[in-house]
């Protein structure tokens, strides 16, 4: 500037020039403010693309994994899922954040009909800094954090004290720990150059708007990022790299037996393995080119089983084994069904069942597993008593008619069979066994009168109730009961030749439904 006094041109001169500078400085700060605003929108896009990232590629991919191999992925996934939930919420409540940073500041990106505005028209609003520095400090005073700033600390600090715990000792997820520790922090350490200055005054107090939204982006990419990392380091090969997946072979799964006219499907897919002499199968007979074979046996018809364990080494030295099974049937060929076609003999006469009774029935169809068989009937009521065995009970109906059913190699069978029905013959009066026996007279008293079906193999018991005892030239003598103590006085009239009867025995029957009132066949006692 001139010396001594100035003349009003000078002044003109000198006032044009300060505003010149004025208007250089404002220029200046709208293009910082304009760069601030265009970096903090490429963080948020970034951002977004991340978590997009993470959802529909990674996450479904982990989640696969646990589904199909749950002993090495399940636990990672269920970890997974807890840190998710836990950035979540700090992404969340950070965009809550910026909201009400940008509501304070009278701010907003977008005009009334929701298109992005210039920011040029939102200079004075985006570089100042009231608004941020009553949100996170009381009173504006620097050292007074506001329950605010807590919050965000305290989100901050739950997610990298979780990837803290949970990953700490997983020499696998070093990495992640590392870079939780250093991008989620929440205190600045004493080799910074602002050490005297607080990670939160250094962030946001005296900010302008514009650089508070951007740190609190920063803080919402740095979380999704380490998500991303954790992924990542989850998905990645759990097998040593020395082995090498390089060979590949069609399987196809399909029944080895398969009725006729009955649904089936096969599965076919591509399957690769490793001759790698750090995997070992067990349970085969030999191993050729990285593959187990097993022979089967088929010795004899029936079910059969065969497994063992696949065992392989992990990247960090650890044996993994996955059990495997496989379930086989082993049936009669086509020749052999031809040659076992059996002979049967039957007594046409002795197909019988009695009525009221539970009748064992067996039966069979060549080349049909009995487990497969059913049995109907006309006329009783069948029950299932194992394979091939039944428990028919016959009605009031005089025959019978069985159907056995079966599905066989050549489709449905079945074949018919009549029975006759024959009520259960009635029991036959015993002492000792007998229906006639001699005894003195003066051991009468000490027998019992019995009912039983000679030679009948049904499970049928009978309790004598009551029964008349005859003598010669006496009228009959009503007995209630099985045993002859009280027949001990009018026996003393017997002399040996003497022909004794027990008749009119009435019984109560167990195993078989009758009708009351029927009499087993009378006793004969020779008197000696």
């Amino acid at each position: 500037m001139a010396q001594g006094k100035q003349t009003p041109r000078q002044k003109m001169i000198n006032l044009m020039y300060l505003v010149f500078i004025a208007m250089m400085a404002l220029n200046i700060d709208a293009e910082i403010i304009r760069s601030y605003y265009e970096s903090t929108q490429s963080l948020q896009e970034t951002r977004l693309l991340t978590e997009d990232k993470n959802t529909k590629i990674f996450e479904k991919t982990l989640e696969a994994k646990a589904a199909n191999v749950p002993d090495t992925y399940q636990q990672p996934y269920q970890q997974y899922l807890g840190l998710k939930e836990k950035i979540d919420v700090l992404v969340k409540y950070v965009d809550g954040v910026k909201e009400t940073l940008k509501k304070d500041s009278d701010f907003s990106d977008k005009d009334p009909s929701g298109k992005p505005v210039d920011i040029s028209e939102n200079f004075t609003k985006l570089n100042s800094n009231e608004g941020t520095t009553a949100y996170f400090f009381v009173d504006g005073e620097e050292n007074k954090l506001s329950k605010n700033a807590l919050n965000l600390k305290s989100k901050i600090d739950d997610v990298r004290n979780y990837i803290t715990q949970t990953f700490g000792s997983n020499a696998n997820m070093k990495d992640l720990v590392d870079r939780a520790n250093k991008s989620l922090k929440t205190e600045n350490p004493k080799s910074n150059i602002l050490e005297d200055k607080g990670w939160m005054q250094q962030k946001f107090y005296h900010q302008a708007l514009i650089a508070a939204l951007s740190n609190l982006e920063i803080i919402q990419n740095d979380a999704r990022n380490v998500q991303s990392d954790a992924l990542a380091l989850m998905l990645q090969e759990k097998v040593d790299a020395t082995i090498k997946f390089n060979n590949y072979d069609a399987i196809v799964k399909a029944p080895t037996d398969i009725v006729q006219g009955t649904k089936a499907e096969a599965t076919v897919y591509l399957a690769s393995y490793s001759n790698s002499n750090k995997i070992q199968i067990s349970g085969v007979n030999r191993v050729e080119n990285g593959k187990g074979i097993i022979g089967l046996n088929t010795g004899g018809i029936g079910e059969k089983k065969i497994g063992g364990t696949i065992t392989v080494q992990m990247a960090n030295g650890e044996n993994v084994s996955i059990p495997y099974t496989h379930t086989y049937n082993v049936i009669a060929g086509q020749k052999e069904v031809q040659y076992e076609t059996g002979a049967v003999v039957s007594a046409d006469k002795m197909n019988v069942m009695y009525r009221g009774l539970d009748n064992p029935i067996s039966g069979a169809i060549l080349g049909v597993d009995n487990s497969k068989l059913s049995l109907s009937a006309s006329g009783a009521t069948v029950r299932g008593a194992g394979p091939g065995k039944w428990i028919v009970t016959p009605g009031a109906t005089g025959v019978v008619k069985l159907t056995l059913s079966g599905n066989g190699p050549r489709g449905n069978q079945s074949k018919a069979f009549d029975f006759r029905v024959k009520p259960v013959p009635p029991p036959q009066g015993q002492i000792r066994g007998r229906n006639v026996l001699n005894v003195p007279a003066g051991s009468i008293p000490n027998q019992e009168v019995s009912a039983a079906i000679p030679d009948f193999d049904f499970p049928v018991t009978f309790t004598v109730t009551s029964y008349m005892f005859k003598m010669p030239g006496r009228a009959a003598i009503p007995v209630t009961g099985n045993d002859m103590q009280s027949l001990q006085g009018a026996i003393k009239t017997l002399r040996p030749g003497d022909v004794v009867s027990v008749y009119g025995i009435k019984y109560t029957a167990q195993g078989i439904t009758m009708a009351p009132g029927r009499e087993a066949s009378p006793v004969v006692i020779n008197v000696q």
